[in-house]
């Protein structure tokens, strides 16, 4: 059975080139994919797997012509907030795959917000035609639930990922700590400037090393490039292609402080102690769910000293989650392989 994988694949996103990556190692054997990626000679490449342009249609409709069933591939496809055209992407190559015929799969989706009744509506048609649903959290879950729209819930399928160590890491002094943020207008240039001071004294207190861990360059990069030159002590930036690697640096620090969902799951599943700033309510969900200590981005304290004293008491006396947490997020997240291989 061939399957066309669709995603925002190939597009420097490391969270989403995870979610491929996790959706490739539970893929029952029989079947065969085809990614449509951004990037199809990286993607290509890096995971030995067929692959297609995303941006081309001939490509795509070749890939689907010639295949059996097509894969939401995991992430917030579904949603308006950030752009009004990119769901209306995802929904025409679903729409088109049901008109063709083929088996349809939306996989480990968080669904919303979507805010334009048209696209809700288009949604809705495409999640009551698919032949399987599961989603990562309980706000995507109440929606099709509204919609009366059977799904499968479970965490999201990072969890399960394979992680690999990163080369050189246990080189670097120790302890570490990695931070990830990301340019979002919540995270207004003072509030910014309030995260690096606070990281500043942060490390005066402890002397750990900052790994300043970038999930997409166009994104996180010229943040991490603006905090390390201010930062008094040992820093690296970290600029890692490869989700399973991405995912193997934090099983070498003590913390992680983390802005990024995926840098969230990613600390948590390897078992280091991690503090979460929320920028949206995919995270804010997560550190409920998990009671992760954080800050929503938008109520952040306006003093750098309140926000590293709670980063040295979760530094100090914080709890990572216990191997039966973990072992539990895993097993549960591995269920999104069972709509796969009811569909082959």
């Amino acid at each position: 059975m061939r399957a066309v994988l669709c995603g925002y694949y190939g597009m420097g996103n490391g969270g989403d080139e995870a979610l491929l990556a996790s959706l490739l190692q539970l893929l029952p054997p029989g079947i065969e994919p085809i990614v449509l990626s951004g990037s199809p000679h990286q993607t290509r490449d890096r995971y030995r797997v067929e692959c297609c342009d995303r941006k081309s249609f001939k490509a795509v409709f070749r890939a689907l012509r010639t295949s059996d069933l097509f894969i939401w591939g995991g992430g917030s496809l579904i949603q308006d907030a950030t752009s009004a055209l990119s769901p209306m992407y995802y929904m025409g190559l679903m729409a088109l795959a049901q008109m063709m015929g083929l088996k349809t799969i939306a996989w480990a989706q968080g669904i919303g917000p979507i805010r334009r009744s048209f696209n809700r509506w288009s949604a809705k048609q495409v999640f009551r035609n698919c032949s399987s649903v599961s989603v990562r959290d309980r706000g995507s879950a109440a929606l099709l639930h509204e919609w009366k729209i059977p799904f499968l819930l479970a965490p999201d399928p990072v969890w399960v990922l394979e992680s690999t160590p990163v080369e050189g890491l246990w080189d670097l002094p120790a302890p570490r700590v990695a931070v990830n943020l990301r340019s979002h207008r919540l995270l207004t240039p003072e509030r910014l400037n309030v995260l690096t001071r606070a990281l500043i004294d942060f490390q005066k207190a402890t002397q750990v090393c900052v790994l300043l861990v970038p999930f997409q360059a166009s994104q996180d990069l010229a943040i991490a490039q603006a905090i390390q030159p201010q930062l008094p002590g040992e820093s690296r930036i970290l600029l890692l292609d490869d989700p399973q690697v991405l995912k193997g640096v934090f099983r070498g620090v003590e913390m992680a402080i983390a802005m990024r969902l995926h840098g969230v799951i990613m600390a948590a599943a390897e078992g280091c102690r991690c503090f979460a700033l929320s920028y949206d309510p995919k995270v804010s969900h997560l550190m409920a769910e998990l009671e992760l200590p954080g800050y929503e981005l938008a109520e952040l304290p306006e003093a750098a000293d309140q926000i590293s004293h709670a980063w040295l008491e979760v530094y100090a006396n914080g709890d990572a989650l216990s191997a039966d947490q973990r072992q539990s997020l895993v097993d549960r997240a591995s269920m999104h392989q069972e709509i796969l291989r009811v569909t082959a």
